[in-house]
């Protein structure tokens, strides 16, 4: 799976539960789904920081990643890696592209067939439930070993997705009970590598320019275009 493939998903996972608000008490996690869904249906806009871990599980390799995420509805998105090497991920009303920098190479992709994938990525354009579409776990089997391994006190779900895709057939989310803010999300593909992300310095409800999420290929860029297809 490619890492282009890989960075879309990790990213609407961020999409989908980075803007929960603060709840003022404590969630029972069987409650947390719905405050999930409830949110996401009135977020506007955030920006946040993010540190992502892409574990390769044949080698046992794991690549860091450093950088920024910004987000406007409807289905806008631009998230900036800063480190270890800069890559530019925008997605616009009609197109989204993949920038990586140090390649001189830009990937384009059509909007409308990421949002009709049967991953996660739906619930920026509205077109899934979280209930409808994925069975929740509060408790399973390993769930302990997950809170210990994230070691925050968070309120953790475990995502099934109904009709899993190679991208993701599993997933975690780490939420505070107290503030119902996301803080960790964590995917498993068909292969078994993992695709964590943790956020922090999250804003909402922040002004957020059109241009934002528009990209010009630079001059000499070689351009891959999979708009026919994805």
């Amino acid at each position: 799976m490619s890492r282009q493939y890989m960075a879309l998903v990790s990213l609407s996972v961020c999409l989908v539960f980075a803007g929960l608000a603060h709840a003022g008490k404590a969630v029972a996690p069987e409650d947390m789904p719905d405050l999930i869904q409830k949110r996401y249906e009135t977020l506007k806009t955030f920006r946040c920081d993010f540190v992502q871990e892409l574990t390769n599980v044949a080698s046992g390799d794991v690549e860091e990643r450093r950088g920024r995420i910004w987000f406007r509805q409807p289905s806008q998105v631009r998230w900036e890696t800063l480190e270890p090497e800069k890559e530019l991920l925008v997605v616009g009303p009609d197109y989204a592209w993949d920038y990586i920098e140090a390649e001189q190479l830009a990937l384009k992709y059509g909007v409308e067939a990421l949002l009709d994938s049967k991953t996660i990525l739906r619930f920026i354009s509205g077109r899934a439930n979280l209930k409808e579409d994925f069975v929740i776990k509060t408790e399973w089997q390993g769930a302990d070993e997950v809170r210990e391994r994230w070691g925050k006190g968070f309120t953790v779900l475990q995502l099934l997705p109904k009709e899993p895709e190679p991208g993701m057939v599993l997933a975690y989310v780490g939420v505070e009970p107290d503030t119902g803010l996301l803080r960790q999300v964590m995917i498993v593909d068909f292969y078994g590598n993992g695709n964590e992300v943790r956020l922090s310095n999250v804003k909402q409800d922040i002004k957020l320019s059109a241009d934002m999420f528009t990209f010009v290929p630079p001059e000499g860029v070689q351009v891959e275009d999979n708009t026919q297809g994805f």
